[in-house]
Protein backbone atom coordinates (compact mmCIF):
# COMPACT_ATOMS: atom_id res chain seq x y z
CA UNK A 1 0.00 0.00 0.00
CA UNK A 2 1.36 3.35 -0.68
CA UNK A 3 1.79 5.81 1.91
CA UNK A 4 0.67 8.76 0.26
CA UNK A 5 -2.76 9.23 -1.19
CA UNK A 6 -3.92 12.16 -3.07
CA UNK A 7 -7.65 13.02 -2.98
CA UNK A 8 -10.15 15.71 -3.27
CA UNK A 9 -13.54 17.06 -1.71
CA UNK A 10 -16.31 18.17 -4.06
CA UNK A 11 -19.96 18.63 -3.12
CA UNK A 12 -22.54 21.59 -2.99
CA UNK A 13 -22.26 24.83 -1.19
CA UNK A 14 -22.59 24.56 2.20
CA UNK A 15 -22.45 20.72 2.81
CA UNK A 16 -19.72 21.32 5.11
CA UNK A 17 -16.68 20.21 3.19
CA UNK A 18 -14.80 22.96 4.82
CA UNK A 19 -16.12 22.11 8.19
CA UNK A 20 -15.15 18.41 7.11
CA UNK A 21 -11.73 19.21 5.53
CA UNK A 22 -10.77 21.17 9.34
CA UNK A 23 -12.01 18.18 11.33
CA UNK A 24 -9.63 16.18 9.34
CA UNK A 25 -6.89 18.10 9.98
CA UNK A 26 -7.81 18.89 13.70
CA UNK A 27 -8.47 15.22 14.52
CA UNK A 28 -5.30 14.24 12.57
CA UNK A 29 -3.10 17.17 14.81
CA UNK A 30 -2.11 18.36 11.78
CA UNK A 31 -2.95 22.00 12.79
CA UNK A 32 -0.98 24.22 15.30
CA UNK A 33 -1.59 25.18 18.80
CA UNK A 34 -1.61 29.15 17.61
CA UNK A 35 -3.65 28.59 14.41
CA UNK A 36 -6.62 26.74 16.97
CA UNK A 37 -6.54 29.52 19.13
CA UNK A 38 -7.03 31.90 16.30
CA UNK A 39 -9.82 29.76 15.14
CA UNK A 40 -11.21 29.91 18.33
CA UNK A 41 -11.00 33.86 18.85
CA UNK A 42 -12.70 33.89 15.10
CA UNK A 43 -15.37 31.39 16.10
CA UNK A 44 -16.15 33.59 19.78
CA UNK A 45 -16.11 36.99 17.48
CA UNK A 46 -18.76 35.11 15.24
CA UNK A 47 -21.04 34.19 18.35
CA UNK A 48 -20.18 30.20 18.58
CA UNK A 49 -19.58 28.61 21.40
CA UNK A 50 -17.24 26.11 19.75
CA UNK A 51 -14.24 26.71 17.02
CA UNK A 52 -15.62 26.85 13.71
CA UNK A 53 -13.29 24.14 12.16
CA UNK A 54 -14.23 25.23 8.72
CA UNK A 55 -12.01 28.41 9.50
CA UNK A 56 -8.95 26.12 9.39
CA UNK A 57 -9.49 26.06 5.81
CA UNK A 58 -11.14 29.04 4.60
CA UNK A 59 -8.04 31.32 4.78
CA UNK A 60 -9.42 33.90 1.99
CA UNK A 61 -10.32 36.95 3.81
CA UNK A 62 -13.39 36.76 0.99
CA UNK A 63 -14.02 33.40 1.68
CA UNK A 64 -14.38 33.96 5.50
CA UNK A 65 -16.26 37.07 5.26
CA UNK A 66 -18.94 34.53 2.43
CA UNK A 67 -18.82 31.83 4.36
CA UNK A 68 -17.88 29.57 1.87
CA UNK A 69 -15.13 28.21 -0.66
CA UNK A 70 -14.02 30.21 -3.69
CA UNK A 71 -10.62 28.79 -4.72
CA UNK A 72 -9.02 25.27 -4.93
CA UNK A 73 -6.82 25.04 -2.27
CA UNK A 74 -4.34 22.05 -0.74
CA UNK A 75 -3.87 20.81 2.60
CA UNK A 76 -1.81 18.18 3.83
CA UNK A 77 -2.16 16.25 6.82
CA UNK A 78 -1.08 12.52 7.96
CA UNK A 79 -1.55 9.80 10.12
CA UNK A 80 0.60 6.51 11.28
CA UNK A 81 -0.26 5.15 8.54
CA UNK A 82 -0.24 7.37 5.84
CA UNK A 83 0.21 10.59 4.31
CA UNK A 84 -1.93 12.86 2.34
CA UNK A 85 -2.52 15.91 -0.21
CA UNK A 86 -6.17 17.07 -0.23
CA UNK A 87 -7.45 19.55 -3.06
CA UNK A 88 -10.31 21.38 -1.22
CA UNK A 89 -12.48 22.73 -4.25
CA UNK A 90 -15.60 24.86 -4.40
CA UNK A 91 -19.41 23.95 -4.68
CA UNK A 92 -20.86 26.55 -6.10
CA UNK A 93 -21.75 25.70 -10.47
CA UNK A 94 -19.69 28.56 -11.51
CA UNK A 95 -16.64 26.70 -10.29
CA UNK A 96 -16.99 23.38 -12.13
CA UNK A 97 -13.16 24.40 -13.24
CA UNK A 98 -11.72 24.50 -10.11
CA UNK A 99 -13.64 21.14 -9.63
CA UNK A 100 -11.54 19.98 -12.53
CA UNK A 101 -8.28 21.40 -11.36
CA UNK A 102 -8.62 19.81 -8.07
CA UNK A 103 -10.08 16.51 -9.29
CA UNK A 104 -7.48 15.69 -12.22
CA UNK A 105 -4.85 13.87 -10.04
CA UNK A 106 -7.14 12.79 -7.09
CA UNK A 107 -6.86 8.73 -6.42
CA UNK A 108 -9.90 9.50 -4.37
CA UNK A 109 -12.62 12.58 -3.71
CA UNK A 110 -14.91 12.42 -0.77
CA UNK A 111 -18.18 14.15 -2.11
CA UNK A 112 -20.50 15.47 0.52
CA UNK A 113 -24.35 15.68 0.32
CA UNK A 114 -26.34 17.25 3.14
CA UNK A 115 -28.29 14.43 4.81
CA UNK A 116 -31.11 17.12 4.60
CA UNK A 117 -31.59 17.37 1.10
CA UNK A 118 -29.96 14.18 -0.24
CA UNK A 119 -28.59 13.34 -4.03
CA UNK A 120 -29.17 17.08 -5.71
CA UNK A 121 -28.23 18.39 -8.98
CA UNK A 122 -24.57 19.99 -8.04
CA UNK A 123 -23.86 16.12 -6.80
CA UNK A 124 -24.73 14.45 -10.30
CA UNK A 125 -23.04 17.73 -11.77
CA UNK A 126 -19.57 16.27 -9.69
CA UNK A 127 -20.34 12.49 -10.48
CA UNK A 128 -20.25 13.45 -14.09
CA UNK A 129 -17.24 15.17 -13.83
CA UNK A 130 -15.22 12.70 -11.74
CA UNK A 131 -16.47 10.16 -13.84
CA UNK A 132 -14.92 12.22 -17.50
CA UNK A 133 -11.93 12.55 -15.15
CA UNK A 134 -11.51 8.59 -13.98
CA UNK A 135 -10.98 9.77 -10.05
CA UNK A 136 -10.92 5.42 -9.23
CA UNK A 137 -12.44 5.61 -6.23
CA UNK A 138 -15.34 7.49 -4.32
CA UNK A 139 -16.43 8.24 -1.00
CA UNK A 140 -19.80 9.58 -0.12
CA UNK A 141 -19.75 11.70 2.84
CA UNK A 142 -23.23 12.23 3.84
CA UNK A 143 -22.99 15.13 6.36
CA UNK A 144 -25.36 16.66 9.06
CA UNK A 145 -26.57 12.67 9.43
CA UNK A 146 -27.15 14.29 13.22
CA UNK A 147 -30.02 16.87 11.71
CA UNK A 148 -32.75 14.24 10.18
CA UNK A 149 -35.43 12.70 12.08
CA UNK A 150 -34.63 9.23 10.85
CA UNK A 151 -31.08 9.10 9.83
CA UNK A 152 -30.92 5.27 9.16
CA UNK A 153 -33.82 5.38 6.50
CA UNK A 154 -31.98 8.63 5.46
CA UNK A 155 -28.52 7.07 4.57
CA UNK A 156 -29.76 4.04 2.67
CA UNK A 157 -31.95 6.02 0.57
CA UNK A 158 -29.43 8.39 -0.34
CA UNK A 159 -26.61 5.55 -0.37
CA UNK A 160 -28.83 3.88 -2.70
CA UNK A 161 -29.86 6.74 -5.24
CA UNK A 162 -25.85 7.09 -5.18
CA UNK A 163 -24.46 3.31 -5.76
CA UNK A 164 -27.11 3.46 -9.03
CA UNK A 165 -25.96 6.95 -10.16
CA UNK A 166 -22.00 5.65 -9.95
CA UNK A 167 -23.29 2.25 -11.41
CA UNK A 168 -24.90 4.13 -14.20
CA UNK A 169 -20.94 5.89 -14.72
CA UNK A 170 -19.34 2.98 -15.10
CA UNK A 171 -17.59 3.00 -11.08
CA UNK A 172 -17.63 -0.72 -9.30
CA UNK A 173 -19.37 -1.22 -6.23
CA UNK A 174 -16.59 -2.23 -4.31
CA UNK A 175 -14.86 1.30 -5.70
CA UNK A 176 -18.03 3.60 -3.73
CA UNK A 177 -18.37 3.62 -0.28
CA UNK A 178 -20.77 5.76 2.22
CA UNK A 179 -20.06 6.78 5.24
CA UNK A 180 -22.97 8.92 7.53
CA UNK A 181 -20.72 11.40 9.53
CA UNK A 182 -21.33 14.85 11.29
CA UNK A 183 -18.33 17.10 10.86
CA UNK A 184 -19.37 19.27 13.26
CA UNK A 185 -19.52 16.81 16.15
CA UNK A 186 -16.68 14.71 14.23
CA UNK A 187 -19.01 11.43 14.44
CA UNK A 188 -17.55 8.86 12.35
CA UNK A 189 -14.49 10.93 10.93
CA UNK A 190 -11.69 9.72 13.38
CA UNK A 191 -13.87 7.81 16.05
CA UNK A 192 -16.94 5.50 15.41
CA UNK A 193 -20.14 7.23 16.03
CA UNK A 194 -22.87 5.56 19.16
CA UNK A 195 -24.93 7.75 16.93
CA UNK A 196 -24.99 5.91 13.91
CA UNK A 197 -25.61 2.14 15.25
CA UNK A 198 -27.33 1.55 11.76
CA UNK A 199 -23.63 1.78 10.48
CA UNK A 200 -21.19 -0.97 10.97
CA UNK A 201 -18.18 0.07 8.45
CA UNK A 202 -15.27 1.92 8.85
CA UNK A 203 -14.77 5.66 9.79
CA UNK A 204 -13.83 8.17 7.18
CA UNK A 205 -9.65 7.99 8.66
CA UNK A 206 -9.95 4.56 8.47
CA UNK A 207 -10.77 4.38 4.94
CA UNK A 208 -8.87 6.82 3.74
CA UNK A 209 -5.42 4.89 5.46
CA UNK A 210 -7.11 1.70 4.17
CA UNK A 211 -7.82 2.18 0.74
CA UNK A 212 -5.65 1.05 -2.11
CA UNK A 213 -3.88 3.98 -3.44
CA UNK A 214 -2.21 2.66 -6.54
CA UNK A 215 -5.52 1.95 -8.83
CA UNK A 216 -4.65 5.31 -10.89
CA UNK A 217 -0.95 3.08 -11.13
CA UNK A 218 -2.58 0.46 -13.09
CA UNK A 219 -2.81 1.62 -16.33
CA UNK A 220 0.38 3.03 -15.59
CA UNK A 221 2.01 0.05 -15.31
CA UNK A 222 0.09 -1.82 -17.69
CA UNK A 223 1.98 0.03 -20.05
CA UNK A 224 5.32 -0.20 -21.44
CA UNK A 225 7.56 2.68 -21.07
CA UNK A 226 6.28 6.22 -21.49
CA UNK A 227 9.17 8.65 -20.85
CA UNK A 228 8.65 12.68 -21.83
CA UNK A 229 11.85 14.21 -21.90
CA UNK A 230 11.83 17.54 -19.67
CA UNK A 231 15.77 18.28 -19.64
CA UNK A 232 18.74 17.21 -21.69
CA UNK A 233 21.50 17.02 -19.08
CA UNK A 234 25.28 17.78 -20.36
CA UNK A 235 27.50 18.41 -17.44
CA UNK A 236 30.57 19.49 -19.52
CA UNK A 237 32.91 18.79 -16.43
CA UNK A 238 36.43 16.85 -16.62
CA UNK A 239 34.86 14.46 -14.67
CA UNK A 240 32.31 13.88 -17.28
CA UNK A 241 33.29 15.18 -20.56
CA UNK A 242 31.19 12.94 -22.46
CA UNK A 243 27.93 13.03 -20.40
CA UNK A 244 24.61 13.40 -21.84
CA UNK A 245 21.67 12.45 -20.10
CA UNK A 246 17.68 12.48 -20.47
CA UNK A 247 15.85 14.06 -17.10
CA UNK A 248 11.82 13.54 -16.69
CA UNK A 249 9.21 11.79 -15.16
CA UNK A 250 8.52 8.03 -15.97
CA UNK A 251 4.77 8.92 -16.80
CA UNK A 252 4.04 4.90 -17.53
CA UNK A 253 5.61 1.47 -17.90
CA UNK A 254 9.28 0.78 -16.19
CA UNK A 255 12.99 0.85 -17.58
CA UNK A 256 16.12 -0.87 -16.74
CA UNK A 257 19.55 -0.84 -18.35
CA UNK A 258 20.21 -2.83 -21.71
CA UNK A 259 15.94 -1.97 -22.38
CA UNK A 260 15.34 -1.38 -26.07
CA UNK A 261 13.19 1.80 -26.76
CA UNK A 262 12.35 4.09 -29.25
CA UNK A 263 12.63 8.07 -29.57
CA UNK A 264 9.16 9.65 -30.45
CA UNK A 265 8.48 11.35 -32.62
CA UNK A 266 11.44 10.88 -34.96
CA UNK A 267 11.17 7.16 -34.53
CA UNK A 268 14.41 6.17 -33.79
CA UNK A 269 15.72 2.92 -32.02
CA UNK A 270 18.04 2.61 -29.26
CA UNK A 271 18.93 0.74 -25.75
CA UNK A 272 19.59 2.49 -22.44
CA UNK A 273 22.99 2.45 -20.89
CA UNK A 274 22.41 3.65 -17.20
CA UNK A 275 19.20 4.63 -14.92
CA UNK A 276 20.45 7.72 -12.86
CA UNK A 277 19.37 9.77 -10.07
CA UNK A 278 20.81 11.68 -7.36
CA UNK A 279 21.71 8.83 -5.03
CA UNK A 280 22.88 6.41 -7.95
CA UNK A 281 22.47 4.43 -10.92
CA UNK A 282 19.19 2.02 -10.61
CA UNK A 283 18.16 -1.70 -11.78
CA UNK A 284 14.90 -0.82 -12.43
CA UNK A 285 12.60 2.58 -11.95
CA UNK A 286 8.85 2.83 -12.12
CA UNK A 287 6.05 4.99 -12.96
CA UNK A 288 6.01 7.72 -11.41
CA UNK A 289 9.77 7.94 -10.28
CA UNK A 290 12.32 10.97 -11.55
CA UNK A 291 15.66 10.13 -13.39
CA UNK A 292 18.14 10.35 -15.94
CA UNK A 293 18.78 8.20 -19.00
CA UNK A 294 22.10 7.91 -20.67
CA UNK A 295 21.26 5.94 -23.60
CA UNK A 296 23.63 3.53 -25.94
CA UNK A 297 23.56 5.60 -28.82
CA UNK A 298 24.37 9.51 -29.76
CA UNK A 299 20.82 9.89 -30.67
CA UNK A 300 18.70 13.34 -31.54
CA UNK A 301 16.84 13.70 -28.47
CA UNK A 302 15.27 17.11 -27.03
CA UNK A 303 13.09 18.49 -24.48
CA UNK A 304 9.49 17.57 -25.03
CA UNK A 305 9.92 14.29 -27.15
CA UNK A 306 9.18 11.14 -25.88
CA UNK A 307 11.24 7.84 -24.93
CA UNK A 308 9.09 5.02 -25.41
CA UNK A 309 8.80 1.26 -25.34
CA UNK A 310 8.96 -0.58 -29.15
CA UNK A 311 6.71 -2.93 -28.03
CA UNK A 312 3.23 -0.52 -27.46
CA UNK A 313 4.65 2.53 -28.76
CA UNK A 314 2.13 5.38 -29.30
CA UNK A 315 1.38 6.56 -32.81
CA UNK A 316 2.11 10.94 -32.55
CA UNK A 317 -0.84 12.08 -33.68
CA UNK A 318 -1.07 16.02 -35.26
CA UNK A 319 -4.92 15.60 -35.39
CA UNK A 320 -7.38 13.71 -32.99
CA UNK A 321 -10.76 13.91 -31.13
CA UNK A 322 -10.89 15.80 -27.08
CA UNK A 323 -12.84 16.35 -24.56
CA UNK A 324 -12.35 19.71 -22.81
CA UNK A 325 -13.44 21.42 -20.13
CA UNK A 326 -13.52 25.01 -20.57
CA UNK A 327 -12.18 26.93 -18.28
CA UNK A 328 -12.22 30.76 -19.65
CA UNK A 329 -14.75 33.62 -19.28
CA UNK A 330 -14.59 34.41 -23.09
CA UNK A 331 -16.64 31.51 -24.59
CA UNK A 332 -14.34 28.98 -27.27
CA UNK A 333 -15.48 29.08 -30.93
CA UNK A 334 -14.56 26.60 -33.78
CA UNK A 335 -11.07 28.43 -35.30
CA UNK A 336 -9.35 29.15 -32.45
CA UNK A 337 -5.56 29.14 -32.06
CA UNK A 338 -4.06 28.48 -29.23
CA UNK A 339 -1.43 26.45 -27.34
CA UNK A 340 -1.51 22.90 -26.30
CA UNK A 341 0.39 21.97 -24.05
CA UNK A 342 1.35 17.97 -23.62
CA UNK A 343 3.58 16.47 -20.90
CA UNK A 344 6.87 18.64 -21.51
CA UNK A 345 5.57 19.56 -25.44
CA UNK A 346 4.17 22.89 -26.34
CA UNK A 347 2.88 23.34 -29.43
CA UNK A 348 0.51 25.60 -31.33
CA UNK A 349 -2.81 24.32 -31.62
CA UNK A 350 -5.86 25.19 -33.62
CA UNK A 351 -9.48 23.89 -32.80
CA UNK A 352 -11.19 22.68 -35.44
CA UNK A 353 -14.96 21.26 -34.74
CA UNK A 354 -16.82 22.03 -31.57
CA UNK A 355 -18.81 18.10 -32.21
CA UNK A 356 -20.91 18.20 -28.85
CA UNK A 357 -21.81 19.76 -25.87
CA UNK A 358 -22.39 17.87 -22.59
CA UNK A 359 -25.31 17.63 -20.10
CA UNK A 360 -23.90 16.48 -16.90
CA UNK A 361 -27.17 16.30 -15.52
CA UNK A 362 -28.66 14.03 -17.90
CA UNK A 363 -25.98 12.54 -18.90
CA UNK A 364 -26.67 13.31 -23.07
CA UNK A 365 -24.85 15.30 -25.77
CA UNK A 366 -26.33 18.32 -28.35
CA UNK A 367 -24.49 18.21 -31.37
CA UNK A 368 -22.87 20.70 -32.71
CA UNK A 369 -22.63 23.88 -30.48
CA UNK A 370 -21.76 27.11 -31.47
CA UNK A 371 -19.68 27.71 -28.65
CA UNK A 372 -18.43 26.25 -25.34
CA UNK A 373 -18.85 28.67 -22.25
CA UNK A 374 -17.41 28.65 -18.97
CA UNK A 375 -17.46 25.46 -16.68
CA UNK A 376 -18.73 23.56 -20.19
CA UNK A 377 -17.58 20.56 -21.46
CA UNK A 378 -17.53 18.83 -24.95
CA UNK A 379 -16.12 17.22 -27.35
CA UNK A 380 -13.89 19.02 -30.04
CA UNK A 381 -11.10 18.18 -32.53
CA UNK A 382 -7.66 19.54 -32.90
CA UNK A 383 -4.74 19.86 -35.22
CA UNK A 384 -1.55 21.12 -33.71
CA UNK A 385 1.79 22.09 -35.40
CA UNK A 386 3.97 19.24 -34.02
CA UNK A 387 3.11 15.74 -33.16
CA UNK A 388 2.08 14.68 -29.49
CA UNK A 389 3.14 11.07 -29.18
CA UNK A 390 -0.08 10.39 -26.38
CA UNK A 391 -2.20 7.59 -25.15
CA UNK A 392 -5.95 7.72 -24.94
CA UNK A 393 -7.09 8.99 -21.44
CA UNK A 394 -9.28 6.10 -21.09
CA UNK A 395 -6.24 3.97 -21.34
CA UNK A 396 -3.70 6.25 -19.11
CA UNK A 397 -4.62 9.61 -17.44
CA UNK A 398 -0.68 10.77 -17.13
CA UNK A 399 -0.75 10.45 -20.92
CA UNK A 400 -3.57 10.98 -22.15
CA UNK A 401 -4.47 14.62 -20.53
CA UNK A 402 -3.25 17.99 -21.77
CA UNK A 403 -4.01 21.81 -21.14
CA UNK A 404 -4.95 24.52 -23.96
CA UNK A 405 -3.00 27.89 -23.01
CA UNK A 406 -3.96 31.39 -24.22
CA UNK A 407 -1.08 32.36 -26.82
CA UNK A 408 -1.13 35.88 -25.76
CA UNK A 409 -1.57 36.12 -22.04
CA UNK A 410 -0.26 32.43 -21.06
CA UNK A 411 -3.53 31.80 -19.00
CA UNK A 412 -4.89 28.01 -18.99
CA UNK A 413 -8.32 28.18 -21.00
CA UNK A 414 -8.99 24.39 -20.94
CA UNK A 415 -8.11 21.25 -19.47
CA UNK A 416 -8.28 17.99 -21.90
CA UNK A 417 -8.53 14.56 -22.28
CA UNK A 418 -7.59 12.55 -25.70
CA UNK A 419 -10.03 10.98 -26.73
CA UNK A 420 -14.17 10.74 -26.13
CA UNK A 421 -14.23 10.49 -22.77
CA UNK A 422 -18.15 11.78 -22.91
CA UNK A 423 -18.89 8.19 -24.59
CA UNK A 424 -17.11 6.10 -22.27
CA UNK A 425 -19.51 7.83 -18.92
CA UNK A 426 -22.20 7.35 -21.47
CA UNK A 427 -21.78 3.91 -21.80
CA UNK A 428 -21.27 3.34 -18.50
CA UNK A 429 -17.71 3.10 -18.01
CA UNK A 430 -16.95 0.78 -21.01
CA UNK A 431 -13.90 2.02 -23.71
CA UNK A 432 -15.47 2.36 -27.12
CA UNK A 433 -14.29 -0.08 -29.92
Amino acid sequence: MSDLLRLATAGSVDDGKSTLVGRLLYDTKSVLADQIDAVTRASVDKGLSTPDLSLLVDGLRAEREQGITIDVAYRYFATPRRSFVLADTPGHVQYTRNTVSGASTAQLVILLVDARKGVVSQTRRHAAVLALLGVPKLVLAVNKIDLVEDPATVFADISNEFNALTRSLGWASEDVVEIPVSALHGDNVAVRSENTPYYDGPTLIEHLETVPADSDNAGRHSLGLRFPVQYVIRPRTPEYPDYRGYAGQIAAGAVSPGDEVVVLPSGIRTKVARVDTAAGELDTALAGRSVTLVLEDDVDVSRGDTIASPADAPEPIDQFDATVCWLAEKPLRPGARLLLKHGTRTTQAIVGALVERFDEQELTTAPDPETLELNEIGKISVRVAEPIVADDYAVNRHTGSFLLIDPAGGNTLAAGLVGDAIAVVETGGAVPA
